[in-house]
């Protein structure tokens, strides 16, 4: 156990992962509890497809049959960029993570390559790389493998790099030695919650997607239209939002990547509605290929710039 753990951590540095840590695979109680609760209340807004394999977030050996360990990274994605702050309103600011590439596309691979020497050393073994795909409370886990902690924005806080961290897990059957979970240390520093300017922050670590910027920029890709408390509170968001991680003071070391996958494309940092309504469908797809900003869709960003224009 010892010995594969020490393999692993230097190893993991070489790939490209910032932070490493294990937790022992075991059936989640009061996290799972608390999920609950959270879609019970609607928090989920219409992002249905979190109701679905609710056993298989309690029990991840469902996902891995004989699972014992999870083994979890994190990704530095700070780079040295800012936005403009003077905006007027045809400007949208994109979410610092969606700068660069998809991050799907960037921390997989490392995984499974993480994961095969695993297999070099046990090829017995069986190991499962997930990237915010699977039916899995990544979070918890993190919290659970000494990571971090959840902030009250409810993003895992990290002492080196703050919240500007991408999250990967590997599920594996071989037992490796869980690492300690470390204490919160958001203390009582609120700042996330009090400037959050649609209140989505509505108790401590818990976010009403309803209320949330970025589930409406992102997740409705043009579907619905915004309530009126999001629709005048944007502050010139376009994809995605990122004021309870600008706020918190865990991100102002500024220890930025070196990654350049996840450096602004083209150097930009906001989008301009008059470039976009010009855009076409095929246009779009070239330019933001292997970006999470394809997410949205055309239309979707078009829409989200249009609310902008008419936001306080």
């Amino acid at each position: 156990m010892v010995e594969l753990k020490e393999i692993l951590k230097p190893r993991a540095k070489e790939i490209g992962f910032d932070l490493i840590g294990f937790a022992k695979a075991e059936p989640l109680e009061n996290e799972f509890d608390n999920y609950l609760y959270w879609l019970e209340q609607g928090f989920n807004a219409k992002m249905e497809y979190l109701e679905r394999n609710k056993e298989k977030r309690k029990d991840i050996s469902l996902i891995l049959e004989n699972a014992k360990t999870v083994i979890v990274t994190a990704t530095n994605y700070n780079t040295p960029f800012y936005h403009n702050q003077s905006l007027n309103n045809s400007q949208g600011k994109i979410s610092r993570y969606a700068w660069g590439e998809d991050y799907h596309n960037v921390i997989l691979p490392k995984l499974e390559l993480l994961a095969s020497e695993i297999s070099k050393i046990y090829p017995e073994a069986k190991s499962k790389c997930y990237v915010d795909t699977g039916p899995i409370l990544e979070k918890v886990w993190a919290v659970k493998a000494g990571l971090g902690w959840q902030g009250k924005n409810s993003l895992i806080l990290t002492k080196k790099f703050g919240s500007y961290v991408f999250l990967g897990l590997i599920i594996t059957s071989v037992e490796i030695e869980p690492d300690s979970i470390i204490p919160d240390h958001c203390g009582k520093c609120s700042s996330c919650i009090e400037s959050c300017p649609t209140n989505a922050i509505v108790q401590p670590k818990v976010i009403d997607s309803n209320k949330c910027i970025s589930y409406w920029t992102i997740e409705t890709k043009g579907k619905a239209d915004f309530p009126e408390n999001v629709a005048k509170n944007l502050k010139n968001w376009v994809f995605g939002c990122d004021i309870c991680q600008e706020v918190c003071p865990w991100n102002r070391k500024e220890v930025f990547t070196d990654d350049v996958s996840f450096f602004p494309r083209q150097n930009q940092t906001i989008l301009e509605s008059d470039y976009f309504n010009q855009m076409s469908e095929d246009e779009f797809s070239i330019r933001f290929k292997n970006s999470p900003i394809k997410r949205a869709k055309l239309e979707g960003i078009r829409k989200n710039i249009s609310y902008i224009k008419k936001s306080e």
